[in-house]
């Protein structure tokens, strides 16, 4: 089942020390338990680099798919693991 991601509400920020390692872990957690993260970049880490860089970062270090960039909002996707 599909479900639809526009109407959720962020469950990570990334302030403006931009993707520090510790919202890096946060986000790797979530996707984890949920596969899918919804998170918003404040306005505030986007001085010198813009959203869909950041995101890209962070995906990139996660180990996730880049899903979308809508304005200052991002999704990202990772499998779960197996367990064996």
């Amino acid at each position: 089942m599909k479900r639809e991601f526009s109407s959720e509400s962020p469950t990570v920020w990334v302030g403006k020390e931009g993707s520090t390692t510790r919202t890096v872990n946060e986000i790797s957690r979530q996707l984890e338990q949920h596969e899918v993260v919804k998170g918003r970049i404040l306005q505030t880490a986007l001085k010198d680099v813009g959203a869909k860089e950041i995101a890209a970062a962070i995906a990139k270090e996660t180990g996730s798919t880049l899903v979308e960039v809508r304005g200052h909002t991002f999704i990202l996707y990772r499998r779960k693991k197996k367990a064996m």
